[in-house]
Order: C-alpha cells, then structure tokens, then sequence
C-alpha cells in the first residue's frame, strides 16, 4: 500500500508532539498502520520559530486552509483549536476536498460535530477525534466500538486536569482557590486566562461528545448545566473530608425514561469510590453498560504525549480503513431525545451557611427546608461563638434542585445568614 501523508495544522504543543511521534515511532506505527505514514505538510502562524523539530522536506503552509487542497496531503490534522474561525473552516474545507479529518478539538465537535458528520458521510470520509476528549485515555474507542453491543445508561467523569489539580491542591494544603490557581498557572497547569477550564466550559464540551456517543443521540450544547470550581472554598472541602467525601469537578450524563440529563458542576464523590482517588491533572472516566456493568478509565487528560498518542491511534486507524460513523451511528439515526431540565434533578445536598450565632437561626432555616419539603440527614457546627459568624453544614436527603434552589434563596434572605449559602450536589454511596 502506498504511505499515508499528513497535513498538521497547528504546531503548538500537540501538534509539535504528533510530529515528534511520528518520527519516531515510524516503524511501529507502519507495522500496525499496514503501510508507511509521514507528515508531508504542516501550517503554522509562525514560520520562524524555534520548535526543537525537524522539518527537513516537509511542506510548509501559510494558510492552514490550504492544506485542504494539497494534493500531497491524505489526511488533514486540525489542531489550531476553538469552535469556530480557521479551525471550522479548515474542517469543512478538508472533508470538501474529500480528505480524512483527524483533530483533537473538542469545541469544534461539542459545537459544530452534527453537520461536520453528514458532510464527512456524503464524502465518504472519516472524522476521527480520540484526542478530543480525555487525552490520552481511549474512551472514544471505548465507547464507538468497546461497548458498542450496550445500552450505555451513564456516563461520569473527571475531564478537565487543570479543575482536578486544583481540587487536589486545595484539599491537600488547606488553601482558597484563588492562591492554588495562581500556583496552577505558575507550574502550566492553568492558562493565563483560565476561564474555559475553571467555568467548567471545557469538560461541558467534552461531556457533551460523550453523551452523543453513548446515547447515540443529538446534544444540545446549550442545553447543558454548566458550572465551575470558582465557588468552592477550602472550607468547603475540609467539611466535605469531615463527612467522608471529596469535592470533584464531574461530568455527568445519564439518559432515563425522561430524557438525557447533562451537567457539569462540582460534586461530592464518596471517598472509598475509585474517581475520588483520582488527583492532580489526571482525568478519569467511568461508563456503565447493560452488559459489560461499569467501565473506569483513568490516565493522563492533557500533554504533550498522551493527546499526541490519541491523535497518531487515529491516523493508524485510518491508514488501515477502519471508517467508523462519527457519532457511533449515522447522521440520520441519531435519536431526538429530550434534555432534562436541572431543575428536575433528585440528589442529595451538602449546605453551608455563614450565620451570626445566635438563637432561633437554626429554627428559620430549617423552616424554610420544610416549607420546601426538604428533610434533613444530619448537621455540623463546630463550637460556639455567640454574636459572632459561624459555619453551619446541613446535609439534606435526596430531594429535587428546584426545591434545593428555592429554599437557598429564600435561607439568603435572612438577616442572621451573612453570605449566600453555598450548596454542592453529594453523589450517591452506592
């Protein structure tokens, strides 16, 4: 069989990595490819700077969407990144010209990945995006062809490195979220403007490729709930310790008779459950078939190393002629299935209120969780401190969000709770 020929677009730390991979795992990579693979062309913004790469006789593009056409060029590698601009562009121009599609880019699918699908099947191409989600955990193989004889009910994760080292870091050393993510961003953990990561959109991106692919259906991107670590302090988590739990940033989807309920938001995680366990930058994923029961992936999310592994699996893959649909079923079969609301959500509630210590507040709050019909499993308050604010934690039974979010307001309103009350969902034991 003739070599296969890639055209990179982006040269930052992925697509320098894929470079590097290539080369140097060139004859492992032809013996499970079938034929020879190489880099024939790349795109870059800057042509001059130094990459520690050899680029001795490959091509060089100016314009990334030139690639498309280059008739050198059999598959087209996008790493610029971002839903939209030259990286959407590129995309549709590469499966226009009739060219294979590998890229990590997982807001471009989360986004865009519906059309992009029924423009690659019209082509007969391929879309192939294992690095999208997780780095380098195969949870993309696991779920399109490993569970692909199950039912998937839910799917639940750590997805973001930079959320979960902060987590970590937190618990570990006691200290706010504002001084560990100034350390995260010191140690190139967390981007200079780290907001996709810590406002949950980046897992929200992810999460919503999983969900497609479980549940073989259309999601709508804005449909999810998305929420991040921003507001969770270090008291919270030495509370959460206290109770036996750890606070994780989690995507979880699950689909039901009512629908597929999506969201991202941080969630106490039993503390003998394997996810919890999981630290620093690493990701962790855990599926739940009919069949094969549950499935849990952990390793690295992010890097150099682990994306660009992801990413060369795709092109062995594709060199081989493996073609799968690109959301595990084809475009015309993908289920219109409702979403959730949040609001319908039943879970368990970790509360903590700042009060001014004194009688009858904990009468008025718990007032107000009755009026809302929400019953309480148990409470923490260290000491006394009479006039003066104190910590409370309530930990309620498993009860709906919107009655959780109602009686939150209201418990905001009294003139004995300093602050608004802060609540985290508690995930369940079993």
């Amino acid at each position: 069989m003739t070599e296969l020929k890639l055209g990179i677009a982006g040269l930052g730390t992925v697509g320098a990595g894929v470079v590097k991979l290539v080369a140097a795992q060139a004859g492992l990579i032809a013996q499970r490819a079938g034929r020879g693979v190489r880099v024939s062309a790349v795109a870059a913004r800057d042509r001059h700077r130094d990459r520690g790469l050899n680029l001795a006789g490959i091509a060089w593009h100016d314009d990334a969407l030139s690639l498309a056409a280059d008739p050198n060029v059999d598959v087209v590698v996008e790493l610029i990144g971002g839903s939209e601009g030259k990286a959407k562009a590129l995309a549709e121009a590469a499966i226009a010209h009739g060219k294979h599609l590998v890229t990590a880019n997982k807001a471009l699918l989360a986004h865009h990945g519906l059309s992009l699908a029924q423009a690659a099947e019209a082509k007969g191409v391929s879309i192939a995006f294992e690095a999208a989600v997780a780095g380098g955990i195969p949870v993309i193989k696991a779920l399109r062809e490993g569970l692909a004889a199950n039912a998937v009910s839910r799917v639940a994760g750590i997805l973001n490195g930079t959320c979960n080292y902060i987590l970590t870091t937190m618990r570990e050393e006691g200290r706010d979220f504002a001084y560990v993510l100034k350390d995260a961003q010191a140690l190139g953990y967390a981007e200079a403007d780290p907001s996709f990561d810590i406002d949950g959109v980046d897992a929200a991106h992810k999460l919503a490729i999983l969900a497609g692919l479980a549940f073989g259906a259309e999601i709508d991107f804005a449909a999810l709930h998305v929420e991040g670590i921003t507001r969770v302090s270090a008291l919270d988590i030495a509370f959460a310790g206290e109770l036996g739990y750890r606070i994780k940033l989690l995507g979880i989807a699950e689909r039901s008779a009512a629908g597929i309920s999506a969201r991202v938001h941080p969630a106490m995680v039993p503390a003998e459950k394997p996810i919890a366990t999981v630290d620093g930058v690493f990701n962790a994923v855990l599926l739940e078939g009919d069949f094969s029961g549950p499935v849990f992936l952990q390793g690295r999310g992010a890097g150099e190393g682990p994306t660009a592994s992801a990413v060369v699996a795709d092109i062995i893959d594709i060199a081989r002629g493996t073609q799968l649909p690109v959301w595990g079923v084809q475009r015309a079969d993908l289920a219109a299935v409702p979403m959730v609301p949040m609001a319908d959500l039943a879970s368990a509630y970790f509360l903590r209120l700042s009060v001014v210590d004194q009688p009858g507040v904990l009468a008025d709050v718990t007032a107000i969780l009755r009026d809302e019909g929400i019953s309480l499993e148990s409470m923490l308050q260290h000491g006394r401190k009479p006039g003066e604010a104190v910590p409370i934690v309530l930990v309620t039974h498993e009860t709906k969000e919107a009655a959780v979010a109602r009686a939150v307001a209201k418990i905001a309103t009294l003139a004995s709770v300093l602050e608004a009350p802060a609540f985290i969902r508690i995930e369940p034991k079993n």
